[in-house]
């Protein structure tokens, strides 16, 4: 039975996890490498924002089932959820997985188990067991002892949707990727405490594969409908019509296009099957290069139509364009690998001190913006002032609004949330010929 539950790393993942266990009364010792993080959790506060879990971590504060620290403590059970990112070369980085088994080892003990949520790549599992092995040579692991080890070890990725993640990690499947049946079978009863969807049992490398298999194939899915509207866009199609009418088929459910493909997994995890399999993973690594050249594309439309404003008299120094939107997805404050994000960087340095940015989300800008010159703006003041309005993501706050374009000004609509309401006034992307002079709002 696991009384005393330790989760290493108190990010998107690792913070509401704790939480979850901490309100079925577990004691949860949260460990963290960042003070502020430790400090703010310790206050009952919360660092990242996600809907529902700043009341859930201020009673499970005040109760005294939750505390953060910076230096792991014994534990009854470890959970590893710290980030694993991607190089430069695009190779899984998992310098942080080994650091967490670095830090828990000195405090494990006979009967512990140690599960690993981070996403990673296929034999991580194994890595983690022989690393702890050999900070801990009194200890038995799975790989050498089996069934019969002192430690259980076992594989968990999480599969949630930001914004929902309170409410997804308990109501959703949990794959479990036990290196033994006896390691399987500790999970499964840790995460009944709060799991209501089901605990589906696996092998650990299964369990790994299964999260990359997940997101590159809704990447290979985005890509195609990323293909699609450049090619629409080329032949003078309505991409989102054309998606409306291909859908009704019972057997198709094209994607939306966007901007590009962001977030801490779709935009990462295809690489880490890459990487594993780099002659054979031929369709992911496509998908991967469709969707990472999108921004760039976006880039090159904004390009083209101030090029036609400038040739119809308009001088460049007078053109502002206002980015709507720069988080990796609607309605979050998440800027991880934002496609979005990067196109507004990208514009401000083309066109210095005449991009602004509209976010609802966002409180202040990100330094790299702030230092290019770029103003947080109201959506109003942009609508009345921009030349250009680039529509990024579809936050909820755009959705019912209703551009009136004349004159100079000009609409790229880059994820169809304004389409309908620009029909017969715009191009195939939704890159609208006429000037804004009014909003209406329903």
């Amino acid at each position: 039975m696991q009384n005393t539950i330790s989760i290493i790393g108190l990010g998107y993942i690792g913070l509401p996890t704790a939480t979850l266990f901490a309100s079925r009364k577990f004691r949860v010792i949260g460990v963290d490498i960042s003070p502020f993080v430790v400090n703010t959790i310790n206050r009952g506060d919360i660092h990242i924002v996600e809907p529902e879990l700043d009341m859930l971590v201020q009673a499970a504060v005040s109760a005294g089932y939750l505390r953060a620290t910076m230096q792991p403590e014994s534990a009854d059970a470890f959970v590893i959820a710290v980030p694993t990112p991607l190089t430069d070369e695009h190779e899984p980085d998992v310098s942080a997985i080994e650091a967490a088994a670095r830090s828990i080892a000195p405090v494990l003990r006979k009967g512990n188990l140690v599960i690993l949520e981070s996403t990673s790549p296929v034999g991580t599992t194994e890595k983690l067991a022989n690393w702890l092995a050999d900070m801990r040579p009194d200890l038995t692991f799975p790989p050498s002892a089996g069934e019969e080890s002192d430690i259980r070890i076992a594989y968990c990725p999480e599969r949630v949707l930001p914004g929902r993640i309170v409410h997804e990690l308990v109501e959703n499947d949990r794959v479990i990727g036990g290196m033994t049946p006896r390691c399987s079978e500790a999970a499964v009863a840790l995460y009944k405490s709060f799991v209501q969807g089901g605990c589906i049992v696996t092998e650990a490398r299964v369990a790994e594969m299964c999260k990359l298999a997940e997101n590159s194939f809704r990447d290979v899915n985005i890509a195609f409908a990323n293909e699609l509207s450049v090619i629409c866009d080329r032949q003078g199609i309505n991409v989102w019509e054309l998606i409306r009418l291909a859908n009704r088929h019972p057997r198709v459910n094209i994607a939306q296009p966007g901007c590009g493909v962001g977030g801490h997994c779709i935009a990462v995890d295809p690489w880490f099957i890459v990487h594993g399999a780099p002659a054979d993973a031929r369709l992911i690594r496509t998908a991967r290069t469709v969707n990472d050249a999108k921004p760039e594309w976006v880039i090159r439309q904004v390009e083209q139509i101030v090029a036609e404003l400038v040739d119809a008299g308009k001088r460049k120094e007078d053109i502002r364009i206002a980015c709507l939107g720069i988080t990796y997805k609607a309605d979050i404050d998440d800027l991880r690998e934002s496609p979005a994000l990067h196109i507004t960087q990208e514009l401000a340095l083309r066109y210095s001190g005449n991009v602004d940015v509209v976010e609802p989300n966002l409180e202040r800008l990100p330094d790299r913006l702030v230092d290019a010159n770029v103003v947080l703006a109201g959506l109003e003041w942009a609508l009345e002032r921009a030349t250009v309005l680039v529509l990024l993501v579809n936050h909820a706050q755009f959705k019912d609004v209703r551009p009136q374009l004349s004159g100079f000004q000009r609409l790229v609509d880059t994820c169809g949330g304004w389409e309908r309401s620009m029909a017969g006034n715009a191009s195939p992307l939704g890159v609208a010929r006429r000037e804004v002079t009014r909003t209406e709002h329903v």
